[in-house]
């Protein structure tokens, strides 16, 4: 297997004083797989009936970016004898009279600190580190009490205002961690026109993070790739049809009617209303109301409504026409699927939707913030389109790629 220069590194790393290793970079740079091979070789070399923690934003993605690929390698199949315990999320691997365990955790909110709280390792790999709470984070590394115990990080790049950044890569020295950071033209597998492909996918910060691995501010427009080539004066004759609903009292409340034709999806006409604006607050009732005028006579196939609306949810289910879901709301991966989809040319606006159209040219990001978040205003059309992507339009493209895998489901 051809290794590019980087990747010796990390299987070098085990060897050397280092007491920690932080791979960062681009995605599909070569850095998560290698780290997952010389993690378990250092593993096994070094110790027998020890348990190790393997980390993710998810325990799911966890196992589907680490475990799976790892126990799928024939490099692995021949070196040793493995047994994965999904229901346990635990990796036994052993080798002649040598075995550990190498147990799956999710790091994916404040709380989660207790999952890993109360254990005993000699080492722990945390992929995705930048997506984990530091609660998570610290808990995990003073769970490595075991002597020799090393601590392996991995990530894309985040905000330079990331605590990851500031605590551990900008002070990887006094920390003592080997700091190693990848582009994709690190992979020795990836061709030529595999880059391409990754480049075209990705555009503004999104673009500068995982395609040139840089440590960068999320500001400007959240969709700078949203230009006049998104906006249709035509609909399409026929398809499955959409309405997805930002509910809003005071808040404005936006609705938008989908079209898909099984390559596009249209948002064909919309609803938008503010309460504050308007100085006039409209009932349950009213919206929906409202929302039959949007559907008029069109086979609505479902509606798609902020999980939180739970009277206005209740009040469509009573009135026994439209079949309704509570909407996906993962803002991030929304925000980076929809990105997509617009940079694809999947997403198209009918130019009627001026509300809409006026949003795209107005959603930012918080450049205050430490974490990249929007700035809470000019954004219900963007917050329902984001339910009708993560929660309907996902699934009809079929780019599981499009999707950041911690968000897959």
């Amino acid at each position: 297997m051809s290794l590019s220069e980087r990747q010796k590194k990390i299987l070098a790393f085990p060897y050397s004083s280092y007491d920690a290793l932080i791979c960062d970079g681009a995605v599909r740079s070569g850095k998560t797989s290698i780290m997952t091979v010389a993690f378990i070789d250092w593993a096994m070399r070094e110790f027998s009936g020890q348990r190790f923690g393997l980390c993710g934003k998810t325990v799911d993605s966890c196992a589907k970016n680490l475990v799976v690929p790892y126990i799928s390698l024939s490099y692995a199949k021949k070196k040793y004898t493995m047994r994965w315990r999904r229901s346990d999320k635990i990796l036994e691997v052993s080798r002649g009279p040598v075995k550990n365990y190498f147990e799956v955790f999710g790091g994916k909110d404040e709380s989660s600190f207790a999952l890993i709280q109360g254990r005993t390792l000699a080492g722990v790999l945390l992929d995705e580190v930048v997506l984990m709470p530091e609660s998570f984070v610290n808990q995990a590394l003073t769970r490595c009490s075991v002597d020799g115990a090393k601590i392996w990080f991995s990530c894309n790049p985040g905000s330079p205002q990331h605590w990851f950044y500031l605590d551990w890569i900008q002070r990887h020295e006094e920390r003592n961690a080997l700091y190693l950071h990848f582009e994709m033209t690190d992979n020795p597998g990836l061709s030529e026109k595999t880059l391409q492909r990754y480049q075209d996918m990705f555009s503004g910060v999104f673009y500068d993070r995982y395609v040139r691995g840089l440590w960068v501010l999320a500001e400007g427009l959240i969709y700078p790739m949203f230009t006049d080539s998104s906006i249709v004066d035509t609909v399409p004759d026929r398809g499955e049809y959409y309405i997805s609903c930002d509910y809003g009292t005071l808040n404005p409340f936006s609705a938008g009617l989908w079209c898909w034709d099984g390559k596009t999806a249209t948002r064909i006409r919309e609803y938008y209303y503010s309460g504050r604006d308007e100085r006039s607050n409209k009932t349950d009732e009213e919206y929906y109301t409202e929302l039959e005028k949007l559907a008029g006579d069109l086979p609505i196939k479902s509606v798609i409504v902020d999980p939180s609306a739970a009277s206005f949810i209740e009040v469509i289910r009573r009135h026994k026409r439209f079949s309704v879901k509570k909407a996906v709301n993962d803002v991030l991966p929304g925000i980076m699927t929809t990105a997509r989809y617009l940079q694809d040319g999947t997403i198209k606006i009918h130019r009627s939707c001026k509300d809409e159209i006026r949003e795209f040219g107005l959603y930012r990001w918080d450049e205050e913030s430490t974490e990249d978040r929007p700035i809470k205003e000019n954004d219900h059309a963007m917050d329902d389109t984001r339910y009708f992507v993560m929660t309907i339009l996902r699934h009809k493209v079929g780019k599981e790629t499009y999707i950041p895998l911690y968000a897959r489901r």
